[in-house]
């Protein structure tokens, strides 16, 4: 697979550092690394981006995550590997990712789920990765970044 270009934060340099910034700050708001891993990898499958499924995945097992857990999030409803506040994040996730899928594109009974296991900080921190996770996938997928290419 070749890439149309490099990634656009790459070229552009000013522009990692900002997204680096927003996703490290999607990381200081109280919610489980492994929460927001999963949510990671689940917007990165959602939006097809190769290189965001391949480095999730495999920063999540060296952070300790169960390759059974990570292999099974495209079909977390159909699996008991998640708790009830990942599983809310992982709903979250999904309808903030496929915004124009639904007249309402997230639900009120989502977003209250979400809310039911997660303070403000929290709430805000998943919103955060779920946004900079899709930067991400659209700087990939876009340009045609092949997988592994983050090594």
């Amino acid at each position: 697979m070749e890439t149309r270009m490099r990634n656009p934060a790459v070229v552009i340099a000013q522009a990692w550092p900002a997204v680096a910034a927003l996703n490290a700050a999607s990381e200081d708001g109280g919610v489980p690394a492994a929460t927001l891993a999963l949510v990671h990898l689940r917007v990165s499958q959602v939006n097809g981006c190769g290189p965001c499924v391949d480095a999730g995945f495999r920063d999540a097992v060296k952070a300790g995550e169960t390759v059974e857990r990570l292999g099974a999030v495209a079909a977390w409803r159909q699996t008991g590997y998640y708790t009830p506040a990942e599983r809310a994040a992982l709903a979250l996730a999904e309808a903030a990712t496929r915004l124009s899928d639904r007249p309402d594109p997230v639900p009120d009974d989502i977003w209250e789920a979400a809310a039911a296991h997660f303070d403000e900080r929290g709430l805000a921190a998943l919103v955060l990765k779920i946004a900079t996770t899709n930067v991400f996938n659209r700087l990939n997928v876009v340009t045609g970044q092949p997988a592994g290419s983050w090594d």
